[in-house]
């Protein structure tokens, strides 16, 4: 059999199961485009390792491709299509772990002014309606995928709500969002004509945003902006849903200046970007000199207040 067609069933049976097995499907998908219009015996151990190992460094990635494949031989073995799995036993750690980039202010502003500089004609989203997903991405810490999927009638004007449906994590949440962004909202749908149960944002032809097309169009923003990571690798600069982590860091540093319970109050952060576990919060708050800062003025004064 065909290393597409096993694929294709093998996404087909996950789907099937109920599973949204999206970047599974993309990730077999480029696996079956390197390796060629090929029969299953035909894999080499080789190519699979070097399908693994990319062009670049190993990052957390190579887990990721590592572990779709090792499932997808396990289904190809227990149905005939394999006699056996080519994945390596060892899995290297990566040469460098991954920090999110977290944007000043005076970079989100700088991302902002940029926006009309790399508009173009052939360009699939106008400059106001990637302002209004930028500052949504930032405003209300949505996943980029949660922000696309959002149709008109998930937006709630009056009451300040999104309902964001069914989620990484299957789950659907409603995020509150705040004056500003709420008028910023009216005003971009006000200028742009839709259908309750169609997408909030589209690109010039009518059509869904992809998430590909928004996160190409903020690589050339970025450069444009000029924002990047000093050292580390080309893959590890700064990204679109970077948005998302530093809305995470900045309400902690605001929460920090405000004198609040920050222990009591980062599960209802974590509850608010729809993570299950608040571990998943916490990787999100990579330290800035601006949140050691608060964190230590705060250890000081706890500590000044214990001595008798």
């Amino acid at each position: 059999m065909k290393l597409a067609d096993t694929a294709a069933r093998y996404v087909a049976h996950k789907q099937a199961m109920g599973m949204r097995f999206r970047t599974e499907a993309r990730i077999l998908k480029s696996f079956c485009q390197v390796m060629g219009d090929v029969s299953m015996p035909a894999v080499s151990a080789s190519a699979v390792a070097s399908f693994l190992a990319g062009t670049g460094p190993v990052t957390r990635f190579w887990e990721r491709k590592h572990s779709v494949l090792q499932g997808f031989y396990k289904f190809a073995i227990a149905r005939g299509y394999a006699k056996h799995s080519l994945l390596p036993n060892r899995v290297p750690k990566p040469s460098q772990a991954f920090v999110p980039y977290i944007y000043s202010r005076e970079e989100l502003r700088r991302l902002l002014d940029a926006i009309p500089s790399i508009d173009h004609p052939r360009s699939t989203i106008d400059p106001g309606t990637y302002r209004t997903l930028l500052l949504l991405l930032y405003g209300a810490g949505l996943r980029i995928s949660e922000a696309l999927a959002l149709s008109r009638a998930d937006i709630d004007l009056a009451g300040g709500i999104l309902l964001i449906r069914e989620s990484k994590f299957y789950k659907t949440r409603q995020v509150a969002i705040g004056a500003d962004l709420r008028g910023i909202l009216a005003q971009y749908l006000a200028q742009k004509r839709g259908v309750a149960d169609l997408p909030a944002f589209i690109s010039r032809r009518g059509e869904a945003i992809t998430r590909q097309n928004a996160e190409n169009m903020f690589c050339r923003l970025r450069l444009r902006a000029g924002i990047r990571r000093d050292g580390g690798y080309p893959r590890h600069q700064p990204r679109l849903h970077d948005l998302r982590a530093s809305f995470a860091v900045h309400r902690l540093i605001a929460w920090y200046r405000a004198g609040s319970d920050v222990q009591r109050l980062l599960p209802l952060l974590s509850t608010y970007l729809g993570h299950i576990h608040i571990a998943g919060t916490q990787r999100y708050l990579a330290l800035t000199p601006d949140l050691l800062r608060e964190a230590s003025i705060r250890f000081e004064r706890y500590a000044e207040e214990a001595q008798p």
